[in-house]
């Protein structure tokens, strides 16, 4: 049974998706210096959209996300420890995460959303390696 599917009802979801945005806010308030501050900027615009952006966002990625990360997961469990196979694999989780965001943020309809993300798309796997363990946790927790 895959990632996915451990974590298709919707209850689970709305605790992840919880989990999730929570992590976001911690890692973005935990961001310092110009590149900091720049993150905090553009994460600001986000959510000043609505309020409830992020955990939307959060909600329409997570069937996508959860199937890219699927077969990550699945390797993990060959090994022992989904939870540590991701952190111990994060530039390749991060990788297939931002995959996924790319592709929905080119049919996104808010052109200030847009311009914020592409703006920062270049430096923001790092930062998303950095949540890696985070997110591991949250998915393992959430996939129990």
């Amino acid at each position: 049974m895959g990632l996915s599917d451990k974590i298709s009802d919707q209850n689970i979801q709305a605790n992840l998706v919880a989990d999730c945005a929570k992590l976001v806010d911690e890692q973005v308030a935990a961001k310092g210096g110009i590149s900091g501050l720049a993150l905090k900027a553009a994460y600001g615009v986000v959510k000043g959209v609505e309020p409830s952006y992020i955990p939307g966002a959060i909600q329409r990625l997570l069937p996508e996300a959860l199937a890219a990360l699927d077969p990550m997961w699945d390797e993990g469990l060959q090994s022992g420890d989904p939870v540590q196979h991701l952190i111990q694999n994060r530039s390749r989780t991060a990788d297939m995460l931002l995959n996924v965001t790319d592709v929905k943020i080119e049919r996104a309809r808010n052109g200030a959303v847009r311009a914020s993300y592409n703006k920062l798309r270049k430096s923001v796997k790092n930062d998303v390696e950095e949540a890696v363990p985070g997110l591991a946790k949250i998915l393992g927790t959430h996939a129990q």
